[in-house]
């Protein structure tokens, strides 16, 4: 690979020794990965039924290292929605964003969703999450990442980051703000991003990045937590970033990053006396007494670990009361107490704006059908609301969009139509995995057209041919018919999309937008 010259005269003078294994590494082989949804199974239950070869990213829970080569994004369990391809560093800072189920959200630059969807995982269905877009073009994918991994108590918003702010002041629990940045990091990932490099676009992207972080900061409840990130080695873009803030938050202030059990390959970030013997201009930054220990943020570097290059810092919002700028226990127990009185304001809430929503047959009608089709799910009809004949779960943490572009709020549950309810692929996409034995299936064990049918759940093998060109949105015709009505179809136990049946035929309700190839 042909590295800008400038980027590498940049990189010689920030890594002096350690250049030439950091040079070489552009042309050694790149590591790819995978992260588990454990909203769907756990890394052991994923680790019994995958069918590629894996190796554990010591610093992501959930995270493999897989061979791309056996196309893991065309296997039926990715459309299930077990996992997600992800860079392997990339894994790395919502890991390190402490969030916990209950928490208030906020993922301030989101697409394409590598890191919302793992944020998802970590709250679980409690509390809320906010994933936000200020690109058109690339939110809609970040929605559908969302919705593949069945997280329901997400709201996807596409607004730049002042406009939340004016609406959300010191709002959530827990920010991250994965920065636009030169991309320097995705060198090896991304070619074209070579070509794209200058001194020039470094400093657009740093004046970007010291315009966000006040606003994210700003959003950022007393006692919060806030990380961020960026896939590129530029002090001016990561430690002068964090030192730019702080200079002007008082109430901000670093947590060390922990770089045990895992995360021993990551370096740390270079200190303010670093930087000045460096030669990096520090002008307007307090030298030496006024600093603050940068190296409690982190580096992770091609030539030390298997990933790519990031930056990651982690920042507290100081609260009175609270000496211990870690996760100290008084703080622990502010959470919870904050989490029980949100989760009865929810309630309250929902009750008032969720019941009635729905009509007295309507809810007959939707009562049923979930009783039937979806009884693993816990549904609270008081947060159910009703929108042009659409069905949607709202979280409990209700949010004021008005005035605000957003694509998705809480779970799309169906749609209303003739007196009957059509259930919905994000419905499917939020269901447990068929359980192993519930009913007496009926089954059909040869070969190629083997499955099982117990009048819920239609699973077929994950690797069958009726089950790929059911994925492809073809109608498929049963050998053996059972009883008409919908079907969960499932890859295995997982489910991937609604049939219905009628005189042994399977008409296919998989949304076009979400079919193999689309």
């Amino acid at each position: 690979m042909k590295l800008p010259d400038q980027f590498q005269e940049n990189m010689k003078r920030l890594l002096g020794e350690a250049y030439a294994p950091f040079a070489a590494s552009f042309d050694a082989g790149r590591r790819n990965a995978l992260r588990v949804n454990r909203l769907k199974l756990t890394s052991e239950q994923f680790e019994a039924v995958s069918p590629f070869a894996l190796e554990q990213v010591p610093w992501a829970q959930g995270g493999y290292y897989v061979d791309y080569r056996d196309y893991p994004g065309q296997h039926a369990f990715y459309r299930a929605g077990l996992y997600y391809l992800q860079e392997p560093s990339a894994m790395a800072p919502a890991q390190i964003l402490p969030a916990a189920p209950g928490d208030r959200v906020l993922d301030l630059c989101a697409a394409p969703g590598g890191k919302a969807t793992e944020l998802g995982v970590r709250i679980g269905g409690e509390g809320l999450l906010v994933a936000n877009e200020i690109s058109s073009s690339r939110v809609r994918a970040l929605k559908r990442n969302l919705e593949l991994f069945g997280i329901r108590n997400a709201i996807v918003t596409n607004e730049p980051p002042h406009r939340l702010q004016e609406r959300f002041l010191s709002f959530f629990d827990q920010v991250l703000v994965d920065a636009p940045c030169s991309g320097e990091g995705m060198f090896r990932k991304n070619p074209e991003a070579v070509a794209t490099w200058s001194l020039e676009k470094v400093k657009e992207c740093a004046a970007v990045q010291r315009e966000i972080l006040p606003l994210a900061a700003d959003m950022l409840r007393p006692g919060g937590y806030l990380v961020y990130s960026t896939c590129t080695f530029e002090p001016e873009e990561n430690e002068l970033a964090i030192w730019h803030l702080l200079l002007r938050r008082p109430d901000m202030e670093l947590v060390r990053i922990d770089c045990t059990q895992g995360r021993e390959s990551f370096a740390r970030a270079y200190s303010a006396g670093e930087l000045a013997e460096k030669g990096y201009d520090l002008q307007g930054y307090p030298l030496p007494s006024g600093s603050p220990d940068l190296t409690c943020a982190v580096r992770i570097w091609p030539h030390r670990s298997g990933g790519e290059g990031h930056f990651i810092a982690l920042l507290h919002r100081k609260e009175t009361g609270i000496a211990d700028c870690g996760l100290a226990q008084a703080d622990r127990g502010k959470k919870k107490e904050i989490r029980k009185g949100r989760k009865e304001q929810g309630k309250r809430a929902s009750a008032v704006s969720g019941s009635g929503s729905l009509s007295k047959t309507e809810l007959q009608i939707f009562s049923q059908f979930m009783a039937e089709y979806a009884p693993d799910l816990s549904i609270d009809l008081r947060r159910c609301e009703i929108r042009d004949a659409h069905v949607y779960l709202m979280p409990e943490d209700k949010l004021n969009l008005s005035g605000l572009q957003f694509l998705r709020a809480g779970l799309f549950l169906g749609t209303f139509k003739k007196n009957r309810f059509e259930p919905s692929q994000e419905l499917a996409m939020a269901l447990p995995p068929a359980p192993d034995k519930e009913r007496t299936p009926q089954t059909v064990p040869d070969g190629a057209d083997a499955y099982e049918d117990d009048g819920r759940y239609l699973r077929f093998p994950a690797d069958s041919d009726l089950l790929n060109a059911f994925l492809r949105g073809e109608t498929l015709r049963l050998k053996e018919g059972g009883r008409n009505g919908w079907r969960l179809v499932c890859a295995s136990r997982w489910p991937v999309g609604w049939g219905k049946l009628a005189a042994g035929v399977l008409k296919n309700h998989i949304p076009a937008g979400w079919r193999s190839g689309t």
